[in-house]
């Protein structure tokens, strides 16, 4: 039986479970049974963060690089194994619904040896959670139901109500309030720090039994001889650059479960390799995404309005790109403030970092930040294709849920109530399924019909035609009229259903078709250098590792790319990860760099290239912002 005491401390609480487990036969029978994995997990360590070893950002990376052995295939070596019931990769709200509903319906139904385990490539949980979050508490209240109230000494405390809604059209110099659509509205909802919320997310879920390893980066999706997914492994340790094993290599270890949910969040990359393996896009439209770029400053209590929720669009971004800002007053003397961009926009010399740091500039902004500090800051894409652009969430041995499914509202501007409401469908589909005794593959068709039952389904069909109706010839100015139409009359009852335009990728145009944008340099108190914000993220990357962001050939790619877009590169990057450095000895005078160590996990590359030669993939456990 799981020990129901919550350890602030993932890292050691999950080392000592499953070092119980493999020591003690009446923990795990079917770990137990296996000498060699008696210290698996002991053993097994992800890179780990030391205090004072954080490295230092770099914009032209010199490396050299050690002596290495290359006469081991570390590919060669045997991967350890653990069988579990329900294997979870991703430990955001999502995740952690599904891990905590599963383990309600096991310890109800008296079956406590029910196994959940959530792998998180951070190094603790919430380390990678980036959002501007104002929460819709449904989903919440239903998975636990006393999570505010004052007689819960485990309640979430750090909640804020939000009390006032204003949304406003921007244009250079002026702020003009608009009526702010019923999708908006925010009374009973909560101003939160997502990233508190989920670690707090993540001692309930020990509390219930649930086995959660951070700094276990999740790398391959593993299948049975008939094509059914039965869990996934995590990548190897201590590999050069060069993809030879070091001195302190460790190959990566496999965890086989009856189902696996993957809960990666937006753009997930073992959740695109399972897209593509089962075809489970073939009858929905492209997903489309934008760019969220956030920080949150501390500012002076005279500009301090506690529960404040602003909204805002137009300015800074041209009438050919959907987007908008937000702020939000939290806590105390805490505000968080964005800036989404969609990643449809046409203009290759667009940077939405730039735009974020215009942005910071206009009187709605700045009147608040003059005389704060900026404390924190991150960079997340997320999924804007709603309704259309839902795929098959159920395959062969598991399911996609949450923001790997692409269940963000975006009128709504909410997605972590829909994103832990799958959760817990899929946790109830996958228990009753397994309860069943089934021989054999698992195939969640329930998670399915739930889906459709669900009010996720209902919410994100009633503004489904708002998105896409920015792509209509009317741009911006019909984009906005028609989605007031939609928000206040018709309400999604249409008989059409809106196409988005293609994938973002294909959106955009050649650099000599568009009017290049220069960015004002920035003051140092209200916008800063690129680095400057990076150095905020806290992000970490062993430098002498393959590269995770996978490009076969860069002067092939630098070929491709350079005389069409002319950096695009340079400016979609919000951590300064890709450049382009004047080198005579190329043919194109440029050589194409990768800073992979600047990374802040946002996924944009992957997602806007124009040719679509940039693959992401996980780094070593616990690595990144």
């Amino acid at each position: 039986m799981a020990s129901k005491v919550a350890s602030p401390r993932f890292w050691s609480r999950g080392l000592s479970l499953a070092a119980e487990r493999a020591t003690c036969p009446t923990k795990s029978i079917r770990l137990a049974t296996i000498p060699s994995q008696r210290f698996l997990l002991r053993s097994y360590r992800p890179a780990a963060i030391r205090a004072g070893q954080r490295r230092t950002f770099t914009s032209t990376s010199r490396r050299s690089l050690a002596e290495l052995d290359h006469s081991v295939d570390p590919r060669q070596q045997y991967r350890e194994s653990d069988q579990v019931d329900v294997c979870i990769v991703g430990g955001g709200p999502a995740g952690l619904s599904a891990a905590i509903r599963l383990k309600q319906l096991a310890n109800e139904a008296g079956n406590e040896d029910f196994r959940v385990l959530l792998l998180e490539k951070a190094g603790e949980l919430g380390d990678h959670i980036v959002s501007g979050n104002v929460v819709e508490p449904s989903a919440l209240s239903e998975l636990i139901p006393d999570w505010n109230s004052e007689d819960n000494p485990n309640r979430f405390e750090p909640v804020t109500p939000a009390t006032v809604d204003r949304m406003r059209f921007l244009t250079k110099n002026r702020s003009i309030p608009i009526p702010a659509p019923p999708q908006m509205n925010n009374h009973g909802n909560y101003i939160i720090s997502l990233n508190q919320f989920t670690k707090w997310l993540g001692e309930r879920a020990e509390e219930v039994g649930v086995e959660i390893y951070p700094g276990f980066a999740a790398s391959e999706v593993l299948y049975t001889p008939d094509g059914c997914v039965k869990g996934v492994a995590t990548n190897d340790l201590g590999v050069a650059r060069d993809g030879t094993p070091k001195a302190s290599f460790e190959r990566g270890m496999e965890f086989h479960a009856r189902v696996t949910l993957l809960a990666e969040g937006c753009h997930g990359s073992l959740s695109k390799q399972v897209i593509k393996k089962y075809d489970l896009r073939r009858d929905c439209q492209p997903q489309t995404y934008a760019l969220g770029i956030k920080e949150v400053w501390e500012v002076q209590p005279e500009k301090f309005q506690k529960g404040l929720v602003v909204h805002s669009m137009g300015y800074p971004l041209p009438s050919d790109t959907y987007g908008g800002g937000w702020m939000y007053h939290f806590g105390e003397n805490m505000v968080s403030l964005g800036l989404v961009v969609g990643l449809d926009y046409p203009n290759p010399w667009l940077a939405p970092y730039g735009e974020f740091q215009k942005m910071k500039h206009h009187p709605l902004y700045k009147s608040v930040l003059e005389g704060g500090k900026c404390i924190s800051y991150g960079a997340r894409t997320l999924n804007e294709g709603g309704f259309q652009s839902i795929p098959k969430c159920a395959f062969p041995g598991g399911a996609l849920i949450g923001d790997t499914a692409g269940f963000l509202n975006v009128p709504k501007i909410k997605g972590t109530h829909t994103a832990m409401r799958s959760g817990m469908l899929a946790a109830e589909a996958t228990y009753t399924a397994l309860s069943g005794n089934v021989e054999g593959s698992v195939f969640l068709y329930d998670y399915e019909d739930k889906l459709r039952a669900s009010t996720i389904w209902s919410e994100l069909k009633e503004v489904r035609n708002m998105r896409p109706s920015f792509h209509t010839p009317l741009g911006l100015y019909g984009g906005i009229l028609y989605s007031g139409l939609e928000a206040y009359i018709l309400r999604g009852k249409t008989p059409w259903t809106l196409k988005h335009a293609g994938p973002d990728h294909e959106a955009t145009k050649l650099a000599d078709q568009c009017k290049k944008i220069e960015y004002p340099k920035p003051d140092g108190k209200i916008s800063f250098d690129i680095l400057t914000s990076v150095s905020r993220t806290g992000t970490n990357h062993e430098e002498d590792q393959p590269c995770h962001l996978h490009i076969k050939d860069w002067d092939k790619h630098a070929q491709m790319e350079w005389p069409k877009y002319k950096g695009i590169e340079n400016r979609f990057c919000p951590a300064g990860v890709y450049e382009y450095i004047e080198d005579d000895s190329k043919e194109l005078g440029v050589r194409f760099q990768i800073n992979a160590q600047n990374c802040v996990h946002c996924k944009t590359c992957s997602i806007k290239v124009p040719d679509q030669d940039i693959e992401w993939r996980t780094p070593q456990g616990g690595e990144g912002p």
